[in-house]
């Protein structure tokens, strides 16, 4: 095995990823950091040091440079200022989705209150958890039809001491769920069966992307079950093109309030239902 020192191991993961990502030199000094378990200013002092397992990075490096993400490589994805465990049969979470948690955490006036959450495509169990960080006596039903997610979703909760609050159950929608329900959130997958992909999506669970011929058909299930039963609030991420779809398939209906909200590049990206109090 070839010893590096950490200057030299640097320069070659920088030759390996060049030409093939972005930002190559900072992707490079991520996956030292990473492998090392070291920050920045250490790589910086300590160019001279002896790398054993160099090889073990090379690697890392290698895999990124075929476009596969480097949250899959590292096992560590950061969302809402924290560090989460990721692995494949989870979706890797975007920053767009901080801001559905934003939009459930500004309609609820008594942050102390007793609730009852039902999160649909629980996936690597991000939402429920920062939800429960926020809401100390909520309780959280968190459901996912893929056993791979439950079972990342559970190291997750693990790690952040929330297997007394979080309940995470197998099935599909709300098949599994027969309580009360006072707040429906869900991250579905919404994207359109035909619709093409990046190269590096392919990487991740594709139950986590298609959301059927059209795009928004679990969207439109989810909202059936919301008018069907006994739950005040739902919120929920969309694409960027489903507003006017969404609105016509509850013009027919008993609808509830509907307030759409924006993500950071001005695109429409989902909503909030709250029901008529008189209901």
């Amino acid at each position: 095995m070839p010893e590096y020192r950490l200057e030299e191991l640097q320069k070659e993961l920088v030759e390996i990823l060049n030409g093939k990502i972005e930002r190559a030199a900072r992707e490079a000094q991520l996956i030292l950091m990473h492998s090392l378990q070291r920050d920045e200013l250490w790589l910086m002092m300590h160019k001279d040091e002896i790398i054993t397992n160099a090889d073990e990075i090379i690697e890392k490096a290698k895999r990124r440079s075929k476009n596969e993400p480097l949250e899959y490589i590292t096992n560590s994805v950061s969302f809402y200022s924290q560090e989460f465990f990721i692995d494949y049969g989870a979706l890797i979470p975007r920053p767009e989705t901080e801001l559905l948690i934003d939009e459930v955490l500004k309609r609820i006036d008594d942050r102390d209150a007793v609730m009852t959450f039902a999160e649909v495509g629980v996936g690597s169990g991000i939402i429920s958890i920062v939800l429960a960080q926020h809401l100390p006596n909520a309780k959280f039903i968190a459901v996912d039809i893929s056993e791979a997610a439950i079972k990342i979703a559970r190291e997750n909760i693990k790690r952040f001491g929330l297997q007394e609050r979080i309940e995470l159950r197998h099935g599909s929608l709300l098949e599994p769920v027969d309580e009360k329900i006072d707040f429906l959130v869900s991250n579905p997958p919404y994207i359109a069966d035909d619709a093409p992909l990046e190269s590096n999506l392919s990487y991740e669970p594709q139950n986590a992307l298609f959301g059927g011929e059209i795009g928004d058909e679990i969207i439109r299930e989810l909202l059936i079950e919301f008018l069907n039963r006994d739950i005040n609030w739902f919120s929920c991420e969309m694409g960027y093109d489903q507003r006017d779809k969404i609105v016509n398939f509850l013009s027919d209906k008993s609808c509830p309030n509907i307030d759409f909200y924006k993500d950071l590049s001005g695109f429409d990206r989902g909503f909030t239902l709250l029901k008529a109090r008189d209901e």
